[in-house]
């Protein structure tokens, strides 16, 4: 199928052929009828690709500062490359969709194959999206009216929050698709409006859908036609709809407001406040979130749990339906703010009017009425005529194409001699991006089809945390050699059932991506190290960030925590350095506090060993961005070695070695896939034995059962 994709690198608009998404549970797969190019939102995305590297760092302040931080702790190279590889990930344009089902996934309710449909879905041929962000389309409302379903929902909520009642003399302060859509809504509640605009076009539309208008091309002073509409007496709420980095729309909103007045920004606008404009009057500002309650809510989006009625009586998918009533009731009419109709196929064209053409206000895309192509595989270069693999060839399938599969993990296979077979994605896109950035000859939505070639010997597993487990099992019992991201799994039965697929058949690879081990300065100290005949202590302290609460890894059936999904690899770089098993494990979190949402990221670790070693591991997230995010201090006979961030290691006692440091950060990414490529194609020994990555993964699962509060020390 085809899709357009945007770069943010070099502003490079383009239809792509990716394969077609698979429907997952809780989701809708729709076939594509229409879509509306947003005009602020994707103008913004194409201008900021379009800009160059200084500009674009201009126009996003707070990412340079974060920028600035990785500098100081990760060092000038690898946070270039990072910023390179973001901004080298092709965007899905469009948010705009109105379709037909095709398939349903399972635990949906409500909804037929064949309805008609309106989503945020992408500008592509077939779209997959989460049941509570569609909605039935009426019969009266076309598909072309339909696409626009989502900006109505977005001046809605503006319009919701303004809380406008009958009578009441409200001021639209832009008159895009956003503004010429609230003033019909505003007029269909009951309430007088005025439009301000420079486009005498649109001051026209606003005009003809019941509004007054001011034409501020004309130099026409806003505040003084506010208080004129207004009687003297101050509007009594201004909904901006303006996309301008002036500070003045907000201003001459609260000018022409009345005491206790209300205003609302829909919009993208300049926000350099005044307090006095506020102060006197006690107004009421306000910023819309999108399409209503719901938007962002992982719980509410992705897993389909909607709010009670009687709760949230507007949700985002409540609000769709409210549109669209309003077309289907004549009081919501659309058709004339189309301006230009244009075939998918030629996105380009349709794009430079977005950016050229001043009169272009709703670009309506066009899809072929015959049946869309459905593959799920797609070849993305032709395969190369060379011999057939040997058996003992790492031919490789990708089964994830995330930012540090991309970024991290195919840039590293790419130096190495495995053949690169292809890359599966849930969507489509992400894998077809990737696999023509690197090579790889097909890209695929099933990643059932990576196990069932019988090409494939080798798959790198890099998708969310709660589904590793199950593909690990799959891909072993499909008889593939297997490189999975951690962590290995998220409880004991997901581990067990590993254990047992790894026996049948026999002979398979198995590791875990705990990359410290490889890097240099990693080695290096494994070295000195070697030669020691007393216990080691071993500090390690680790910058963790904060995540906020809600983000997938923070959830325990999904990303199993912090420690179960990252703190694994701190423990296993201190069994990899001490070179004997953990005996136990102990743990405290920190207590709770006024405000602190979550603890368990904010976490100390003991583990002892069978050779008396310890080693303390302190998992803090409530640190600084400017302090190094890995520090490890090893104690031994007289001697301490201090790693600092995997760029600096000093030796404190020992005779040749003071200092040495390394022109980048190297975490030993590349070496641990050059190293498990090699062992694949030359056999040997498991990169990492199965004791070990058992071993460290039943560590954390200690970790955070010890401070659930399980009594006394925990052994394994």
């Amino acid at each position: 199928m085809q899709q357009i994709l945007q770069n943010l690198k070099t502003g490079t608009t383009e239809v792509v052929h990716v394969p077609s998404p698979c429907v997952a549970p809780g989701q809708l797969l729709i076939r594509t009828c229409a879509s509306l190019i947003s005009a602020g939102t994707e103008r913004m995305l194409v201008e900021f690709g379009q800009a160059n590297l200084l500009e674009k760092a201009r126009s996003q302040p707070e990412r340079v500062r974060q920028v600035l931080d990785k500098v100081r702790t990760d060092g000038l190279l690898p946070t270039l490359e990072a910023v390179r590889n973001k901004l080298d990930q092709p965007l899905s344009l469009g948010y705009c969709n109105a379709g037909v089902l095709l398939e349903i996934g399972s635990g949906v309710e409500g909804f037929a194959v064949g309805d008609r449909v309106a989503s945020n879905g992408p500008h592509a041929e077939v779209v997959c999206v989460p049941h509570n962000l569609c909605a039935h389309i009426p019969d009266s409302v076309s598909d072309d009216d339909a696409a626009f379903t989502v900006p109505g929902a977005i001046a809605l909520q503006g319009i919701r929050l303004l809380s406008p009642t009958l009578g009441e003399r409200i001021v639209v302060s832009g008159l895009g698709l956003l503004g010429l859509l609230a003033v019909q809504i505003l007029v269909a509640n009951g309430c007088q409006v005025l439009g301000l605009d420079y486009s005498r076009e649109r001051l026209a539309l606003a005009r003809q859908f019941g509004a007054q208008v001011i034409d501020l091309s004309t130099g026409e002073e806003p505040i003084a036609a506010g208080l004129a509409f207004s009687h003297g007496l101050g509007v009594d709420g201004v909904l901006i709809t303006a996309s301008t980095k002036s500070d003045a729309p907000v201003h001459q909103a609260a000018q022409m407001s009345r005491k206790r007045g209300r205003i609302v920004l829909v919009g993208v606008v300049g926000l350099n406040l005044q307090r006095v404009d506020f102060y006197e009057k006690e107004l009421t500002f306000q910023l819309s979130c999108s399409y209503g309650p719901g938007r962002y809510d992982p719980a509410y989006e992705a897993q389909g749990h909607d709010y009670p009625v009687g709760f949230v009586r507007w949700t985002e998918q409540r609000n769709f339906e409210a549109v669209l009533q309003l077309m289907a009731d004549g009081k919501l009419v659309v058709k004339p703010l189309i301006s230009h109709r244009v075939p998918q196929a030629q996105a380009r064209e349709a794009y430079r009017l977005l950016t050229d053409d001043s009169s272009a206000l709703g670009i309506l895309l066009t899809y072929p009425e015959t049946a869309p192509d459905l593959r799920r595989s797609v070849v993305v270069t032709e395969k190369r005529a060379t011999r057939p693999p040997q058996s003992t060839t790492p031919v490789v399938g990708i089964i994830g194409a995330g930012h540090f599969t991309t970024g991290v993990l195919l840039p590293a296979l790419a130096k190495t001699s495995a053949q690169r077979k292809a890359i599966a994605s849930a969507g489509g896109a992400s894998a077809a991006i990737a696999a023509r950035k690197f090579g790889f000859q097909e890209a695929t939505s099933d990643y059932q089809s990576l196990l069932d070639d019988p090409e494939i010997n080798t798959v790198f597993i890099t998708t969310r945390h709660n589904v590793h487990a199950r593909m690990v099992v799959e891909a072993l019992q499909a008889g593939k050699h297997v490189f999975v991201e951690k962590p290995l799994a998220l409880n004991r039965e997901e581990l067990a059932a590993i254990g047992q697929a790894l026996t049948q058949p026999p002979g398979r690879h198995l590791t875990v991506g705990f990359n410290r081990r490889f890097a240099p300065l990693a080695v290096r100290m494994k070295g000195l190290l070697e030669r020691r005949t007393q216990p080691l202590s071993l500090v390690y302290t680790v910058n963790a960030g904060a995540i906020s609460a809600d983000h997938w890894t923070q959830d325990p059936t999904v990303g199993g925590g912090r420690i179960i999904g990252e703190g694994c690899h701190f423990i296993d770089f201190l069994r990899y350095l001490v070179g004997h098993p953990i005996t136990s494990v102990e743990a405290r979190m920190m207590g709770e506090a006024p405000g602190l949402s979550v603890r368990d990221d904010k976490i100390m670790l003991l583990l002892s060993f069978t050779d008396g070693s310890l080693g303390a591991v302190h998992y803090l997230a409530n640190g600084s961005k400017q302090f190094p995010k890995e520090r490890l201090e090893v104690f031994s006979q007289g001697r301490v070695l201090a790693l600092d961030n995997f760029r600096s290691l000093r030796g404190y006692g020992w005779p040749h070695l003071r200092r040495t440091r390394t022109w980048r950060q190297d975490k030993g990414h590349m070496a641990e896939v050059a190293t498990f490529i090699e062992r694949v194609a030359q056999g040997g020994a498991p990169l990492i034995s199965w004791a070990e990555l058992e071993e460290v993964t039943l560590a954390t699962f200690a970790a955070v059962e010890r401070t659930a509060g399980l009594p006394g020390e925990y052994r394994m």
